[in-house]
């Protein structure tokens, strides 16, 4: 079974590293590299004031023939900036929904520059980190979680128990504490032996909004035989377990998400 999910890994890889879109410009955010800029997200933001759109880049917050001196990622308007780029982007038609939640705007080490309307990530090709947890039953079952039908990305599809990004701010852990309250109604107790957060890797894949770039990571944890997960958020219609060969069924049929197709492939290929 690990060199099939080691297989599956490597096909899901290819699908997960793509180049950005055509035409997509790089987004300096205070002068500081940060993203990939669709065109479309360029020509909305092109009479937006504090914004630069060049041939070659997308610049929001600072000017690029500023003053060397002038210490990138240290304006203290970017953040008022950033909600009018969010704002002009969803009057312009170019977002995906509105969640009201900010996310940090990182560079390209993960170093906070900056938080933005979390709509708006993808049109601006941003660096979001996800958080999922692999959860087993003591006899060795995987806990899954199918989403809801009115979710506005894979309706209806199967993920990880949990599995969300980390808000403006928010250590990860924390993050990934406050998924499990709300995907899958389990407090800190029921998580503590959870094993320490890693990556299995940093997603590229265009999406027809924008450029996803995004860091899985993922815990894994052996839930105590009484838990019962069960989604408080109304955003999972169904939760389940499964042996560890009918999950990979799964994942080659297509039924879960991508991200979650990594995260799972990853674990039974024991990487």
């Amino acid at each position: 079974m690990a060199a099939h999910a080691r297989e599956l890994y490597a096909l899901l890889q290819e699908r997960a590293v793509e180049p950005a879109q055509e035409l997509s410009r790089p987004v300096f955010v205070a002068g500081v590299p940060c993203g990939l800029a669709t065109l479309a997200a360029c020509d909305a933001l092109r009479h937006l004031a504090g914004v630069k759109v060049e041939k070659d880049a997308l610049w929001l917050g600072v000017n690029p023939e500023a003053d060397a001196g002038s210490e990138p990622g240290r304006e203290p308007a970017v953040n008022p900036l950033l909600a009018q780029v969010a704002q002009t982007l969803r009057d312009a038609n170019c977002l995906r929904g509105w969640r009201d939640e900010l996310l940090d705007v990182l560079d390209q080490t993960g170093r906070p520059v900056g938080a933005i309307e979390r709509a708006a990530v993808r049109p601006l090709g941003l660096l979001t980190r996800a958080v999922h947890l692999n959860a087993w039953t003591p006899d060795g079952r995987l806990w899954i979680a199918r989403r809801a039908l009115s979710k506005s990305t894979d309706p209806g599809m199967w993920d990880t128990l949990v599995g969300g990004l980390a808000g403006s701010g928010e250590d990860l852990d924390l993050a990934l504490v406050r998924e499990c309250g709300e995907e899958a109604g389990l407090d800190a107790p029921d998580i503590q032996a959870r094993e320490p957060m890693r990556t299995v890797l940093r997603m590229h894949r265009r999406l027809p909004e924008g450029y996803q770039v995004e860091d899985l990571l993922v815990s894994r944890c052996v839930l105590p035989a009484h838990v019962r997960p069960a989604n408080r958020d109304g955003e999972v219609m169904e939760i389940a377990t499964v042996e560890p060969a009918r999950a990979l069924e799964m994942v080659a049929a297509g039924e879960f998400t991508l991200e979650a197709a990594l995260v799972i492939a990853d674990e039974l290929a024991g990487r």
